[in-house]
């Protein structure tokens, strides 16, 4: 494999995260990193951010969770001081005020769909902060906070190699690039592997090759794949990593209960997440009583 210039997980915190070592499950951890994900995407979008800085929060964001817990962070507010700090790195900088607002909304409209439900015909409408209020300025302190955290825990580390260049040269290799549906949808798993935290466990060869492997199977396209004639390996790519990858990917589109959707959506601030621990464990507890009484 060769040498790698970025930041990678190593094996105790991939094995035990400092979330999961506060009581989170490991499948709500995941849904938790999803969502924060998500919500920078999407802020990206409404910012007209380019995706460059987009993409390079989303990378921050997963690293973070490797080294902090999110009992002491809200995604919320991790993920907009990941987009803040990207948007400087990438020499794309954002109006503190423009970010702070559109999260705003972003939040209210979760909390809207979260209440009101999905198919709720209730139209959402956004109820503006006070432009001279106080919760602006507090969010505005959380937001410097929230970078200041990003760049002190992660040791101000903050390089960041994105994939979309090799993921056009892998398919020059492959001679796949006539097909502009095989680039979109390769292109489009690097994407939505963002949600994921392959891109701070994984090298980007690695996660490439997984974006390729999957869409040559749902587009049923042959590639060399029998030994010894594996084509992921012109490129450096072990099979067992690989079909890691594949894994993440494939678990970000499983189906999810309303009450699955619903805890993720209300714990989006640190509190919420405290509450949800307070609550756990004391269903334990009890139950753990019960269980020695008898």
């Amino acid at each position: 494999m060769s040498t790698t210039f970025y930041p990678l997980a190593s094996l105790s915190q991939i094995e035990s995260t400092p979330s999961r070592e506060d009581g989170i499950p490991a499948d709500l951890e995941e849904d938790l990193r999803a969502y924060g994900c998500k919500l920078i995407q999407e802020a990206g979008i409404l910012l007209k951010q380019k995706q460059v800085a987009v993409a390079t929060a989303q990378i921050l964001f997963q690293r973070f969770w490797y080294v902090t817990s999110m009992k002491q962070f809200g995604i919320g507010d991790m993920g907009m001081g990941a987009l803040f700090l990207a948007s400087k790195l990438e020499e794309c900088p954002l109006r503190m005020r423009d970010l702070i607002n559109v999260y705003d909304l972003l939040l209210q409209h979760s909390e809207h769909e979260h209440t009101m439900g999905p198919k709720s015909n209730t139209e959402f409408k956004y109820a503006p902060m006070s432009y001279f209020g106080s919760t602006f300025y507090e969010l505005k302190d959380t937001l410097v906070v929230a970078e200041m955290q990003l760049l002190k825990r992660l040791g101000f580390n903050v390089l960041v190699v994105l994939p979309y260049g090799t993921l056009i040269n892998y398919l020059r290799v492959l001679g796949l690039t006539s097909r502009e549906d095989v680039t979109a949808r390769a292109w489009g798993y690097l994407n939505d592997a963002m949600q994921t935290p392959v891109y701070a466990l994984y090298q980007v060869p690695t996660i490439v090759c997984a974006s390729i492997y999957l869409t040559t199977r749902h587009m049923r396209l042959s590639l060399p794949s029998e030994p010894p004639y594996c084509w992921w390996e012109l490129f450096d790519a072990e099979w067992e990593d690989l079909w890691s990858v594949c894994g993440y990917i494939m678990r970000l589109y499983r189906d999810r209960s309303d009450e699955e959707r619903s805890i993720v959506v209300k714990m989006v601030n640190k509190k919420e997440v405290r509450k949800w621990l307070e609550d756990h464990s004391q269903g334990n507890e009890g139950s753990s009583n019960g269980t020695a009484a008898e």
